[in-house]
């Protein structure tokens, strides 16, 4: 039977509290036979060249995490590296003394380490979280247990991301709203922004040989990044993405009749630069019609869109496929 497998901030959290707690330092033998996380895979006088491997990118990790791990040379042994000792100075780990966190701001920032658990940021975000259990504050008990998510960064995101990094040409199916099937796009990506809490990929697209902004979560399937490398000219292109979006936003509005005390009203009445018209419709700024009618239709009678009638059109299907869908059940089940 295989070892459980111990999740890598976990085995970072045994490990560096290991560290902290001797004054010698460990070598990496002793390291890789007593920490959770190495011990129960340790083969004594055996191959452990694979464990080796996971503890030298653990170092890395803890460094990046701002922790200082050392390295001690056995004086009666100098440039064995297999003599080597390892530890983290408390008194150089530890948080000035000119800064304290009470147990409800500890709470606050393992929350919000843990708000970001999902997509391309959940591997800082568990990293995040061990730091912050090294430092031995306790959360406060109101706030255990609430765990609140932050949708953040569809699955396409991180190739796009990797892809703008290397200046490389990535492949992807889109699907636009009204197709039934998506289109091949191959594009140079420029900017990953996000715009009213949606990302976006500002792109030259070499089909249409022309800039284009992507919604991302219309992306089919994961982007494939390729090795064709393209330059980029100028670095500003989030900014003039943002403009554009934000010009897009302002141009179109919506009139809705919507009914007072309900939910839509609260959620409609939130939304940036929407006001009160005379009529006491609401009249509600938005950059993708598609998006609106999917929100719209799923408040049902609480909102009538009365302008532009491209939105009434877009949120009239939504409902009749709705109901075409529930009376299919019906009609099925007798």
């Amino acid at each position: 039977m295989s070892p459980q497998k111990v999740p890598v901030e976990e085995r970072l959290f045994s490990l560096v509290l290991t560290l902290v707690a001797t004054e010698q330092g460990l070598t990496k033998n002793e390291i890789l036979s007593s920490v959770q996380g190495y011990s129960s895979r340790f083969r004594e006088g055996g191959d452990n060249s694979a464990l080796e491997r996971q503890f030298e990118r653990d170092k890395d990790d803890i460094r990046e995490l701002g922790i200082p791990l050392e390295t001690v040379e056995d004086p009666g042994d100098p440039g064995n590296n297999q003599a080597l000792r390892y530890r983290i100075p408390k008194a150089a780990y530890d948080l000035p003394a000119d800064i304290e966190f009470s147990a409800q701001e500890m709470a606050l920032l393992r929350l919000a380490a843990r708000v970001w658990r999902e997509g391309s940021l959940s591997a800082d975000s568990r990293r995040a979280i061990m730091k912050l259990r090294t430092l031995g504050v306790e959360a406060d008990d109101p706030l255990v247990g609430f765990a609140p998510q932050v949708r953040i960064r569809e699955a396409a995101f991180e190739p796009l991301e990797v892809a703008l990094e290397r200046s490389v040409v990535v492949n992807f199916e889109y699907l636009k709203p009204g197709e039934g099937l998506p289109t091949k796009r191959s594009v140079e990506p420029l900017a990953l922004v996000q715009f009213h809490g949606r990302w976006l990929l500002h792109a030259h697209d070499r089909g249409a040989d022309a800039p284009r902004t992507f919604l991302i979560s219309r992306i089919i399937g994961r982007p494939r990044v390729t090795q064709i490398a393209f330059e980029r000219h100028g670095t500003d292109y989030a900014a003039r993405a943002m403009d554009e979006l934000q010009a897009i936003w302002e141009r179109n509005a919506a009139e809705l009749d919507v009914v007072a005390a309900t939910d839509a009203w609260v959620r409609l009445t939130k939304r940036e630069d929407t006001r009160v018209n005379d009529e006491g419709n609401l009249l509600v700024h938005y950059s993708d019609t598609a998006l609106l009618a999917d929100e719209l239709a799923g408040y049902g009678p609480e909102v009538r869109v009365v302008w532009p009638p491209r939105l009434v059109q877009a949120v009239r299907e939504r409902l009749a496929t709705t109901l075409a869908t529930h009376s299919e059940g019906v009609d099925a089940h007798g």
